[in-house]
């Protein structure tokens, strides 16, 4: 193990980790509220401007579209000029494209500012994730990062009282203006997070990784390990990038294989659900606050979804609770696919949301620990890239079910597929998934 990684795995949390993880998930949180209003204007701007099932269906997928393209490229860009500068850039695009998508004239303007957006959330995340997985220490780092997740949450959580109080009294526009301006100032505050040290490390930069680490230690009163000569001989054979290519070697094919198919699942079923709860619910018969209502309550079950999945992370695996928890979303999808009353809707759904947000919690957590340093944020990067594929299929695929068969059959039918994909997901990372708890990040990936 190389000197900067076994001296980050000895750190307890630090007021400087503390620091970074509050400022990458305040901007995490806003990135969050831009998508958890989608859903809430989705079914205002469909009334306002007529569209129909699938421009509505659409207009979410472009948003997909751009966190395709966002997370291939940022991904890459982060191995190879930082992740800070990727984690900062990408929230400016974000939070520029989400404000001026309130000033769409008309329905292609808004495709196209939701396709920018889109291209800064998604290169956002898998930055931001190997950012927080490199800084924090191999016993706490899963719940690190599912702590970051977590914002995610507070996010969704934001656009269901804006979706709630502001879209019926004021219109849509005002969502997408309540979210860029507060995701902005984010962007301001995150100039005080530093480069992560182990990409310092490889990039040859040794002198400011062992500064930043050397403010952790002395903040935690830790003598700082002695450096010797061959620590540097690892990082000059570690330096290079590994390509997209490298990720389907025989040393990472089973690795990608896997990860690949947890993304695309999730990102299938979760946006399968989410954008078109309100919709749904509407169609069931439930009017259009009604169902932020309901949404707004079944948000709040997002976080003990995320803390109890932070903590069992540290305490049985990431493979468990994966397996546990895609099995937990199936069940739920399929008891809220055929809920027949308002307390079922209510309880099913807040199941539904508890353990998805558990799941992407762990998901995010999984992903950077997996692959080796120099091509962390790349690896994740390709696989939200490929996972988004299903993000930008599952709102136009429900749709079309729904028209296909009706209302009241389509309705089931939808739950019934997610239920399918969650449970395919949950065997997969059962028989094949890798453990990496409480292991460096360069013992994994060797």
């Amino acid at each position: 193990m190389n000197n900067i990684a076994n001296r980050i795995d000895r750190l307890p949390t630090t007021p400087m980790l503390k620091k970074i993880l509050f400022l990458t998930g305040i901007g995490w949180m806003f990135d969050a509220m831009d998508q958890g209003m989608v859903s809430g204007v989705m079914a205002a701007i469909g009334t306002d401007w007529g569209l129909n099932t699938g421009q509505i269906g659409l207009l979410g997928s472009s948003g997909m579209l751009g966190m395709i393209l966002g997370a291939a490229l940022s991904g890459m860009a982060a191995d190879k000029w930082g992740r800070r500068n990727i984690v900062m850039c990408t929230l400016i695009i974000y939070g520029i494209a989400s404000g001026l998508s309130g000033f769409a004239v008309n329905y292609p303007m808004l495709l196209v500012l939701r396709f920018c957006t889109g291209f800064g959330l998604g290169g956002e995340l898998p930055a931001a994730s190997t950012l927080i997985s490199e800084y924090s220490p191999k016993k706490i780092r899963g719940r690190n990062v599912i702590i970051l997740e977590s914002f995610w949450a507070w996010g969704w959580i934001l656009a269901a009282l804006v979706a709630y109080l502001l879209i019926p009294v004021y219109g849509w526009r005002v969502a997408f203006w309540a979210g860029a301006v507060p995701a902005l100032f984010a962007a301001y505050l995150r100039k005080a997070v530093p480069e992560s040290p182990r990409y310092l490390e490889i990039a040859g930069k040794h002198a400011e990784a062992d500064q930043l680490v050397r403010i952790m230690e002395q903040q935690a009163n830790i003598e700082s390990l002695p450096v010797h000569a061959d620590e540097y001989i690892y990082n000059k054979e570690t330096k290079d990038h590994l390509s997209l290519g490298d990720l389907w070697s025989k040393k990472y094919i089973r690795t990608t294989i896997v990860l690949w198919i947890i993304w695309i699942g999730i990102n299938f079923g979760y946006y399968g659900f989410v954008l078109w709860t309100p919709s749904l619910l509407m169609a069931q018969g439930f009017a259009l606050v009604k169902s932020f209502e309901f949404t707004l309550i079944m948000c709040l079950a997002q976080l003990p979804g995320y803390f109890s999945a932070a903590y069992f992370v540290e305490k049985i695996g990431r493979k468990k609770v994966l397996a546990l928890y895609f099995a937990g979303t199936a069940l739920a999808a399929w008891l809220f696919g055929h809920a027949g009353t308002t307390t079922q809707v209510l309880v099913y759904g807040c199941l539904l949301y508890f353990f998805s947000l558990g799941a992407w919690g762990c998901v995010y957590s999984y992903t950077p620990e997996v692959y080796p340093t120099a091509a962390r944020a790349s690896g994740a990067g390709w696989a939200a890239a490929f996972g988004r594929i299903g993000a930008f299929a599952a709102p136009l695929v429900v749709p079309v079910i729904y028209n296909t068969y009706g209302e009241k059959t389509g309705y089931g039918y939808i739950f019934a597929l997610l239920t399918a994909v969650f449970a395919m997901v949950a065997i997969v990372v059962a028989i094949f998934g890798k453990e990496t708890m409480g292991r460096s990040l360069e013992e994994i990936s060797q």
